[in-house]
């Protein structure tokens, strides 16, 4: 099953604008909080109408705004997993069930059975949502949307309810559910590891636009922009200079770089992920950063060292490093000194 989505939207002073496809994979819209992904989501399952454009589901136009189409989301065939699953609180398990399931009544009791089963729901069929836990009632929620043969899925950050322990678990189910399911899948996320788990491809969205559409390795490898590179996790950017093809100034960190990859003509940023520093003792080797220890945070396994540059001109651009514990006891514990290297494959390159 294919999807075809180009369409925008404006609420207040928020634009969306989103252009994508997709065919049998699980694609995840990655974004902070506020920046497209629930609104596209609703745009394409009919909950809302976008201002214009075109929505096409194998084949079959969901939205038109030149053609004056807008199918209800009834006639849409779209399964569509809420944040907080919007089961019908006064229904039973199996009631709820039974409200995605479109055959003849004599059909549907083997049917739920059947889903009750394949959702590990046996025993629950009389309880009320109120009456089960926050992961039966995501179960629950999956069972009546694939119990009405949809042709393609949405799941809206599915495990934003969930305590760490119970999502890892909801995790897992959800990924062994994705594999059986023939069509796509869209994921909506702000959870990178989810994404990078449970993924093929992912579409990076910043403030309504769909920044990068990229297989989900080659993004963590090279994310191209400022948006990107934070929402995979980096956490040390600096403003930067281009100076030659392979050489820059990262101006937050006063210090000249090299890198691997030639360095674009539009450069504004550089990012270094915090655990990729390697402490060094040889000040004449390239891309040496020269700083001071500010401050240590020990994390239940490993050790965050926040450095200030020399010669920065603000302390809200110390780097932050991460090494594990072992490595952290190899240092030089009484000297607040610190020299750190970047390898020059480790530099990420990124536009605004």
């Amino acid at each position: 099953m294919s999807i075809s989505v180009d369409i925008k939207k404006t609420l207040g002073t928020f634009q969306l604008r989103v252009k994508f496809e997709a065919q049998d994979e699980i694609l995840a819209l990655l974004g902070a909080s506020g920046s497209g992904k629930s609104m596209t989501l609703k745009c394409i399952a009919g909950v809302e109408k976008p201002d214009e454009g075109r929505i096409v589901l194998d084949g079959h136009v969901l939205f038109d705004s030149e053609k004056k189409i807008n199918l209800s989301p009834q006639k849409r065939k779209t399964g569509y997993l809420f944040q907080h699953y919007a089961l019908f609180p006064n229904m039973t398990v199996e009631e709820n069930i039974a409200a995605g399931i479109h055959a003849p009544k004599r059909e549907k009791g083997a049917m739920i059975e059947e889903k009750m089963k394949a959702f590990y729901l046996e025993g629950l069929a009389k309880h009320y949502p109120s009456q089960i836990s926050g992961g039966q009632q995501q179960r629950v929620a999956l069972a009546r949307i694939l119990a009405s043969e949809p042709e393609i899925l949405m799941l809206d950050e599915p495990f934003s309810a969930l305590d760490s322990y119970l999502r890892w678990q909801m995790e897992q189910e959800m990924g062994s559910v994705l594999e059986k399911f023939k069509g796509t899948t869209l994921f909506v996320s702000h959870n990178r590891d989810e994404v990078y788990r449970l993924c093929g491809r992912i579409a990076v969205l910043s403030n309504g636009k769909l920044e990068v559409i990229s297989e989900k390795r080659a993004l963590f490898e090279n994310p191209q922009t400022l948006a990107a590179t934070l929402l995979t996790g980096c956490k040390n950017i600096s403003k930067a200079q281009k100076l030659s093809d392979y050489t820059l100034k990262a101006l937050d960190w006063n210090t000249v770089l090299t890198t691997e990859r030639k360095i674009p003509d539009d450069l504004q940023y550089i990012g270094v992920r915090a655990h990729y520093f390697i402490p060094s003792v040889n000040l004449n080797q390239e891309n040496i950063i020269k700083g001071r220890i500010a401050h240590v945070t020990e994390s239940p396994f490993s050790m965050i060292v926040m450095v200030q540059c020399e010669g920065a001109q603000s302390e809200k651009t110390s780097i932050r490093w991460e090494l594990d514990k072992k490595s952290y006891q190899e240092l030089d514990q009484n000297s607040e000194a610190i020299l750190l290297k970047i390898l020059p494959k480790d530099i990420l390159l990124l536009s605004n």
